[in-house]
């Protein structure tokens, strides 16, 4: 797939723009603070609903407007000369419930239009991958997944409401604790239920997400940092150490199996829950573990292994993406954006990303200048100056 039109209204710093791309490779160039990010930020959010660069909508609107919008025309040709055309454009209201359409048809669910595009965006925000905390892991897998089978969205965001009502729950009952008043906990257990249940969707998805990761991860930094080290990944589910009397639970085991799981550590925690208000057990406290050569690579690798470990988790992903679930034909590879990376990264590594990634059937790169991009990703050129975009010929 590729994208053929990118259409912005009062998006970031763009009052409109109405741009055409290509298939294969294009580089926006200009000076830093001049919008290169906001349009490939723009591509990445009809893929996944969600930005590289801010955790709310409210940043994506220009000062000054309701709303913003940004439209996409996504060409995919599933039959050989048979390229099919889907416009999808997303109405970001920060405050409101953005909506979306396709092919100018009635208004839908934003989420009701992940999966038409997929993206896989390699960012400087990537190295708190491995340098950060593990709710950035977290959210990697759950984008990821959500890429991948549309419907974990869903389940991703009912989870996140229940664990809200849960969490205020357990607040309310661990200050009648300390005021030594009673506390009907009666609702509690309907909450444990809802979020047993929830939680072992996002357990399991994220289990057989992670073993189909981790060879491509092996191999993609092999690829990235010529050899030096093994990449390992595995999942950590805060279950397994709540139920230590208990062999971890086998990673095809059933979503029954782990909501039964999460019920019986959430029995065993509610103690220790209502005395700090807070849930101690599901997949919000999960972690994706990366090793390097058998030591943790938060702590451990250097900046540039770390760098490695992050452009191999992005082609991992990319080629999940490429052969896994929800794949429809030969031309369903997603969109590759690399935003402002190279500039960050030594000339071996940068010689070897570009490499890997210059067969890709559409690439969008940042740069400041030309010269940041490698000589395997020459390609269309479009400038970026004063907010004004230009294609250069």
């Amino acid at each position: 797939m590729y994208v053929a039109h990118l259409h912005l209204t009062d998006f970031r710093s763009y009052p409109h723009v109405e741009l055409a791309l290509d298939p294969g490779i294009t580089a926006f160039v200009g000076p830093n603070g001049q919008g290169k990010t906001n349009l490939v930020e723009a591509v990445g959010y009809v893929a996944t609903l969600s930005s590289h660069r801010v955790p709310t909508d409210a940043a994506m609107v220009r000062a000054g407007t309701a709303r913003a919008v940004v439209g996409t025309k996504v060409v995919r040709e599933l039959e050989p000369g048979r390229p099919r055309a889907t416009v999808v454009e997303v109405e970001i209201t920060p405050g409101k419930a953005n909506r979306a359409r396709v092919n100018g048809g009635s208004p839908v669910r934003a989420r009701d239009v992940l999966g038409i595009l997929r993206t896989v965006l390699f960012a400087p925000e990537d190295l708190a991958l491995v340098k950060g905390d593990p709710d950035g892991r977290r959210r990697f897998l759950d984008e990821l997944l959500v890429q991948l089978v549309p419907r974990t969205a869903a389940t991703v965001a009912d989870y996140e409401r229940v664990l809200r009502q849960r969490s205020a729950l357990l607040k309310s009952a661990a200050a009648a604790a300390r005021n030594r008043q009673g506390a009907d906990l009666r609702t509690l257990d309907v909450w444990d239920g809802k979020l047993a249940q929830l939680g072992a969707r996002i357990v399991v998805e994220r289990r057989r997400l992670v073993a189909a990761l981790a060879p491509l991860v092996a191999e993609a930094y092999e690829q990235v940092s010529a050899g030096q080290g093994a990449a390992v990944i595995t999942y950590r589910a805060s279950l397994d150490s709540a139920l230590e009397d208990q062999s971890p639970a086998p990673l095809d085991a059933p979503a029954e199996l782990v909501e039964a799981q999460l019920l019986e550590a959430m029995g065993r925690l509610r103690p220790k829950e209502i005395e700090r208000g807070v849930c101690l057990v599901g997949p919000h406290r999960d972690d994706l573990v990366l090793t390097l050569a058998d030591l943790p690579a938060k702590g451990y690798a250097s900046h540039g292994e770390s760098w490695s470990f992050a452009l191999a988790l992005r082609l991992a992903s990319w080629r999940v993406l490429t052969e896994g679930a929800g794949h429809e034909g030969p031309d369903d590879e997603p969109v590759l954006i690399l935003d402002d990376v190279f500039a960050e990264l030594d000339a071996r590594r940068r010689e070897r990303l570009a490499t890997l990634v210059a067969p890709a059937r559409q690439v969008l790169i940042t740069a400041a200048v030309a010269q940041d991009v490698p000589e395997p990703l020459a390609g269309a050129r479009v400038d970026v100056m004063g907010g004004e975009v230009a294609r250069v010929l």
